[in-house]
Order: structure tokens, then sequence, then C-alpha cells
């Protein structure tokens, strides 16, 4: 059985194709990278380096994510994209609404970002911070953090949870948490129900993910 403590470790031998991100999140986490450049050719460069397969393996881990991007020395980079992981309290907080609110829920567990979880889970200014081995002395991003950029927005185009695991928590622990306030919400709402004011528990939105809530993302 997997523990939480590996689940928090993802590592991503292929990325999706591409460098565009298909989802309204995937750009907004360019945007958010993007907006701490002032040189937009530095950027069409890392562009460039991912387009052209120069990102290799990409590993999450809660606060960051970090791949070898090969520039134009022999020697790869070593590339990481840092975000501020959530705390206990914050993590209670964000569970506790995706358990009131049966189709966010229902939404994370298809891998969508439901629009009452974005502005908590996606980075925003400031929020997402690159580091590089590169020599590159201007400010940040160096366009090997840009490649890296690029390439982890297909990432979380294709499964939200990765930016979920980079605030923390890994998609198990976070479905089986989940599960447990879902049959306390339902458990709350059936009094009203029974008073003659049906409602829709929120335990019904894990129906049909919940057994396999563990499968891998579609890469």
């Amino acid at each position: 059985m997997i523990t939480a403590r590996e689940e928090r470790r993802r590592t991503f031998e292929s990325v999706p194709a591409g460098v565009e991100a298909a989802t309204w999140w995937g750009r907004a986490w360019v945007s958010a990278l993007e907006r701490l450049s002032r040189d937009s050719a530095r950027l069409a460069r890392g562009r460039g380096y991912a387009e052209g397969g120069r990102v290799d393996t990409v590993t999450v881990t809660p606060g960051r994510i970090v791949a070898y991007v090969r520039g134009s020395r022999p020697r790869p980079y070593r590339t990481e994209l840092a975000l501020a992981v959530f705390t206990d309290p914050e993590w209670s907080e964000l569970l506790r609404s995706l358990a009131e609110d049966p189709g966010s829920l229902a939404a994370l567990l298809e891998r969508e970002v439901p629009q009452g979880l974005a502005d908590r889970v996606l980075p925003g200014p400031g929020d997402l911070v690159p580091r590089c081995s590169c020599p590159d002395a201007g400010p940040p991003p160096c366009k090997h953090a840009a490649a890296l950029c690029y390439r982890a927005a297909r990432l979380l185009d294709e499964d939200p949870f990765v930016l979920l695991l980079m605030r923390g928590r890994g998609e198990r622990e976070l479905v089986d948490e989940l599960t447990r306030r879902s049959a306390v919400e339902a458990a709350r709402e059936r009094p009203a129900a029974a008073a003659g004011f049906p409602g829709t528990p929120a335990r019904a939105a894990l129906g049909r993910q919940a057994r396999g809530a563990a499968r891998p993302a579609r890469l």
C-alpha cells in the first residue's frame, strides 16, 4: 500500500505533447510566471526549449516542481518552480468548502479545477518562484525556468491534483479525507431531508470516482 509520504512525490518520465496550455487553469499557471518577466525574448527562448524537448523528467513534491533542462552546455541545469504549501488550517477550510459543494467536488474528481477552488490554489502574482542552477544573472525567470513552466502547464491540464500536490497533499489522502467529510456532511443533511427539505448529499459526488481516485493521470 502506498503511504501518504510516498504519494507526495510524483515523477513524470514524459509530459503531454505541446507547450500551449489547453485549460484555463493551465494558462493561469503560465501567466503567473510570465508576469514576473520583463524580457519577452527570454520567454520566447524558454518556449523554444520546451518545444525542442529540452525539459527532462519532471518531479513534483510539496512546494516545488523540479526538472533538468538542457541548455547550450553539455551538462543540464537543475531548474525548479516553487509554490508555498498550505498550512493545516488552510487545508481544513479548503476541504470543508469542497465537501459542502457537490458540484465543485465532482469537477475536481473529473480532473478539472472548479472555479470556486481556483482563487485558492492557483498561484497569484509573485507566488510562483523560479530557481535555476544556470549562470544567468538577469531577473527571473531564466529561459530554463520558463521552459519548465510551459511543460508543467501541460501536466496541470491533464491532472490538477499535480497542483494540489504542490500545495502539500497527494491525491489519495485528499480523496480519503473528502470521503470522510462528505459522509459527515450527508449525515447533517438527513434531518433536513426527513423534514421535507430534500437536498443532494455531497457524498453523491464521490460515487462515480472514489473507487478509482488513485488511477494515474492520463499522460
